[in-house]
């Protein structure tokens, strides 16, 4: 969820929040694919007299010093003694206070990735870049020190990671819920440092106009490709310095007017812009100082630190992880704020460029419940995209003036903002110009909803336990909501800055503010990162992440822009030296002695999963620094310069008030089309929200009881295992009716709509009407937006109406411990209680055969189907049983126009298995199906007087956790296809006096299994077709091998 500029807030609480914010609340972390990086120049290792060694490949050139180690001494006098050439150094080891070790918190796991092992891919590192750019370059000598000095103080600089991060088991359906850890990663930073030459490498150019272009490259590499770390060896960073001039012993110091730059990369669970900011500053005061010349009496020393806590100690406090406190920390604040992610969602932000979007059909019609449902049962949604593998960052770097960001600040204070929020301002406004790509004329615009990623300093919220004393990843974000923003605002703005258009900047600028302070004073960094832990704990949250970034409808886009802003360098506070204990820690300073930073530039990349415009801003010597680094081919390098021209432009114009010279790519002339469908703005959403709001309000009770229920349930069952398994059994046939009556529907449309037809199936009419909806979908977003809404909206009334019995009680009661009669039933009978006089005697073997179900209350079948069977027949041994339940449908009465032309009209076979416990009671029989067992019990038979045979039966199964029934079916049966209705309500009865109908044997809660006498075959052009493409075949295959895989 938390990282420098991006944040991916996975919410799991009830079913209908979880599948409303899996689709883009999924994108948890931002993936990268290495690139190739070529040069025409060779490159060299320097080594020490001891190792010398000469070394050439195809690349910049690099020297890369061997070992070389400094006294035990941690003092650093600038004194004639530290001059002394890299061959006079000792090579001896640092000794440390102690070795540290702790297990990585759920962000540092999102960052490193922890891998998936039944993936056979591996998820790539996040990164994070730095480039500071100095007017001088440090001796290699020197640099050596310092980087040796910062190792000591810095835990996380000299760690490395243990262990597999593997669960002692997965017990969901698809194996992405975990429980237990035996071996979990952790970091390990012992008493032995890394060697230099395993961090920095220094990257010689051949002349200072190549400088900047060496840096550049390398940064834009390192940005997508963390090949370089390996987390179980370490180191988990690595710095470059590029520069004309290597000085080494002959020029022990550093190399007067030749400028140099400094490139950093850090695997980002170690690391932040703040602490890179500090590391920065911490080895150019320890250079400055042994440069100075000072004396014994001022030594410099830094401070040791321990392992820093994670970030979800320092905002939530000691021992108050989900793995530690469970569900004490969850309260009504964290509920509230799950329902505003899910309300989020529902608004179905621009993620993609208009034209991306209507090239990638997936993406315009794929509605967040699809998307939800392929992500969780382990597909991509919307399908893969095939330029997953090509994607790679495109970056951009961009300065305002001093000025400017004068003028800018001051504007700010005078609107009552800060500039995180003019910038966040900036970013929609200037993005509203380029979304669209000139897909529609300036009469036929759109207004678009926008979700915009806002850094946070996570330092700063709930407990606060970490101060910022040593390197660690504190970085998290929120997201804002900007609604009804019209296609080219941000030109709007630029091109004619009067007092109106300049409202409409500020007005964004002050949302923003009101609503990040909204989000905090409701302590919703706590609320997000407990949610968070929670998901990350439970869940192989890396993998949902990997899926989404696969996406053909997201293309990992979660959001439309992201802004990061870490505020003015100078004024954040450095790491504490060793005298510094006592008082006051002192500021960062881009200055040191003789060394003045230039520029800082900094990323984390968005490449597989992320914002479709990202930038990264600093304030350093009074300049605002931007780094723009969206992905292509998403976003193409041209395009992007041209909206990083934009964004300074629109900045430039507010901050002075007055319009400036526009760069030449900030207004491109595009041809528009008049293709779009126009609509008033919003108002299909509005409508579609309010109506599916209602419908799901009416079965709030409903979701009320189940969730009380479902806590009870979780408490009261030791394994979790056991919960999982039951919630999920749950879940499969909850989501499972709702999507069948979609295609019901939309079948009987097909077969009821007249005129001539294409091959004899599909009428003409039905074609063009499908056309016609596609057309209105692609043409208007609202439209999409609306139909997704309406889709949500209606999956999740479908599921309160089972669970508060609106939705038929025979086939879809899905209430936990529902009531009967106005009073609460909980849990399971046992066998005594149910069974009646009949089974005395019972002869299990004349138990097997043909069964016909007359009626059932069962939330595993489907009211739509008819003529089913139940073939009963023991094992060879006698210790298994298979069920082999025939169904044909959908029933005529279901489906008159369609019946006949369903696949499965001629009828279709699914087995059961169970087995038979020598330790229970004649007549139970033990069941087993997606991932749960629980009892089938026989409760009453009828015996035939003459042959002594079965004929009729009345089955219940009940399945319980934690004292709360989960499940209920109950199935009358008899040997007859069609029974009287004397007969059936003798059944009644006999059940009702087994104490039943609390559990669903009344009448009225019982589903009656149509009949059609009719036993021939079904023929027509749809059955031929089925048959043409192999469709009937493939039934009987499936039913072979799950006939042969159950035995």
């Amino acid at each position: 969820m938390f990282l420098v500029g991006r944040r991916r807030c996975f919410i799991i609480g009830t079913l209908s929040s979880f599948l409303l914010l899996l689709r883009h609340q999924h994108h948890f972390s931002n993936a990268f694919v290495p690139t190739k990086h070529q040069s025409s120049t060779w490159s060299y290792y320097w080594a020490s007299h001891k190792r010398s060694r000469l070394k050439f490949a195809k690349r910049e050139p690099i020297v890369t010093p061997e070992s070389v180690t400094t006294s035990a001494s941690t003092y650093f006098f600038a004194s004639p003694l530290e001059q002394t050439s890299l061959e006079q150094q000792p090579e001896t080891t640092i000794r440390y206070k102690k070795a540290q070790s702790r297990n990585l918190g759920s962000q540092e796991l999102l960052m490193l990735p922890r891998q998936y092992a039944l993936s056979s891919e591996k998820f790539a590192q996040m990164n994070h870049v730095m480039v500071a750019t100095l007017n001088r370059t440090p001796s290699l000598t020197m640099l050596h020190k310092a980087i040796r000095t910062i190792q000591q103080a810095h835990p996380l600089l000299r760690a490395r990671v243990q262990g597999t991060g593997e669960p002692e088991k997965r017990i969901d359906l698809f194996q992405m819920v975990r429980v237990g850890e035996p071996d979990p990663l952790r970091f390990v930073a012992n008493d032995d440092q890394f060697h230099v030459d395993d961090i920095l490498h220094v990257v010689q150019v051949a002349s200072p106009d190549a400088l900047e272009a060496s840096w550049k490259r390398a940064f834009a590499k390192d940005l997508d490709c963390g090949d370089w770390c390996q987390i179980d060896a370490g180191p988990l960073w690595k710095l470059e310095l590029h520069t004309t001039t290597i000085a080494t012993e002959a020029n022990a110091f550093s190399s007067n007017n030749v400028p140099c730059a400094l490139v950093f990369s850090f695997n980002h669970a170690i690391s932040d812009q703040s602490s890179a900011n500090r590391i920065l500053d911490q080895i150019l005061e320890v250079l400055s100082t042994m440069e100075s010349g000072g004396t014994s009496a001022s030594p410099i020393r830094l401070m040791q630190h321990d392992l820093p806590v994670s970030m979800e100690e320092s905002v939530l406090g000691r021992d108050q992880q989900w793995k530690k406190a469970g569900t004490s920390g969850l309260s009504i604040g964290t509920l509230q704020y799950v329902i505003g992610k899910a309300a989020e969602t529902l608004k179905n932000p621009v993620i993609l460029p208009e034209q991306t979007t209507l090239k990638h059909e997936a993406a315009s019609s794929t509605n967040p419940l699809v998307g939800a449902l392929s992500i969780i049962s382990g597909q991509a949604a919307g399908g893969i995209d095939d330029a997953t593998s090509t994607r790679k960052s495109t970056v951009q770097f961009r300065s305002l003036s001093k000025d400017v960001t004068s003028a800018l600040l001051h504007a700010c204070r005078a609107q009552g903002v800060s500039i995180t929020h003019a910038l966040t301002a900036a970013m929609t406004l200037t993005l509203s110009d380029f979304i669209d790509r000139g897909s529609f004329a300036k009469s036929q615009q759109q207004e678009r909803n926008y979700k915009i990623l806002e850094s946070l300093d996570m330092r700063r919220f709930g407990a606060k336990l970490d101060n910022g004393e040593t390197v660690a990843c504190m970085a998290g974000s929120m997201d804002l909501m900007f609604d009804s923003i019209p296609d080219r605002s941000g030109e709007t703005v630029r091109r004619n800055p009067t007092r109106q258009n300049l409202e409409i900047f500020w007005g964004l600028a002050q949302e923003g503010k009101r609503q990040t302070v909204k989000f905090i004073e409701s302590d919703g960094p706590a609320h997000a990162v407990r949610v968070f832990d929670f998901a990350m704990t439970i869940s192989d949250l890396t993998n949902l992440v990997h899926l989404s970034s696969k996406s053909k409808s997201s293309q990992g886009r979660a959001y439309s822009a992201g802004v990061t802003n870490v505020g003015v360098f100078e004024r954040q506070e450095a790491f504490a030296l060793e005298q510094e204990k006592a008082s006051k820690r002192r500021v960062l300073s881009s200055t040191h002695g003789k060394y003045q930073i230039r520029d800082i530039f900094y990323a984390t990349p968005h490449t597989l999963s992320g914002c479709l415009y990202p930038v990264s801003c600093m304030t350093v010597n009074g300049l605002l620094k931007l780094t723009f680094h969206p992905v292509s081919p998403i976003v193409d390098g041209a395009t992007n310069a041209n909206f990083a021209d934009a964004f300074v432009d629109l900045v430039e114009t507010v901050a002075t008030g007055k319009r400036v010279a526009q760069s030449a790519n900030a207004d491109v002339a595009i041809e528009r089309t008049d293709t779009a469908l126009r609509l008033p703005s919003n108002l299909l959403v509005w409508v579609s929200m309010i109506l599916g709001g209602v419908a799901v309000a009416s079965h709030w009770q409903g979701w009320v009881d189940f969730i009380q229920s479902l806590v009870v349930m979780k408490g009261n069952t030791p394994d979790p295992t056991e919960f999982w398994a039951a919630l999920n059994f749950w879940i499969f046939f909850a989501v499972a009716h709702p999507l069948l009556q979609p295609i019901l529907w939309i079948s009987e449309v097909l077969h009821g709509t007249p005129g001539p037809q294409i091959g004899g199936l599909i009428p003409i009419l039905f074609a063009a009407g499908n056309v016609s909806v596609i057309w209105a979908m692609s043409s208007s977003k609202q439209v999409r937006d609306a139909v997704n809404v309406g889709l949500v909206a209606a999956f999740i009334n479908h599921v309160g109406a089972g669970l508060d019995g609106q939705a038929g009680l025979g086939d879809y009661n899905l209430a936990l411990d529902d009531a009967y009669q106005g009073k609460l039933v909980k849990g399971c009978p046992s066998y005594d209680e149910v069974r009646q006089p009949s089974m005395e005697n019972f002869d299990l073997n004349k138990y097997q055969g043909l069964w016909y179900e007359a009626k059932f209350h069962d939330w595993t079948q489907f009211k739509e189907v008819y003529d089913t069977t139940l073939d009963i027949r023991l094992t060879n041994d006698g210790n298994g049983w298979i069920d082999d339940f025939g169904v044909r449908g959908p029933a005529p009465e279901a489906a008159p126009l369609s019946w006949d032309k369903s696949p499965v009209a001629n009828g279709a076979h699914y087995f059961l298995f169970g087995r038979v416990d020598p330790n229970d009671s004649p007549g139970i029989l033990r069941e087993k199906g997606f991932g749960v067992e629980f009892p089938n019990y026989i409760v009453d038979i009828q015996t035939d007087p003459k042959t002594g045979d079965y004929t009729e039966a009345i089955q219940f199964q009940c399945l319980e956790r934690g004292g709360v029934r989960v499940f209920e079916g109950i199935n009358f049966m008899s040997r007859n296809p069609v029974m009287s209705p004397a007969e059936l309500t003798a059944m009644h009865q006999r059940a009702e006096r087994a104490g039943m109908y609390p559990y669903g044997a009344s009448p009225e809660q019982m589903h009656t299994v149509a009949r059609k006498l009719d036993t021939a075959p079904i023929d027509n052009n749809w059955q031929a077709m089925w048959r043409a493409i192999g469709l009937d075949k493939v039934l009987e295959l499936l039913t072979e091998s799950i006939e042969d895989g159950g035995r």
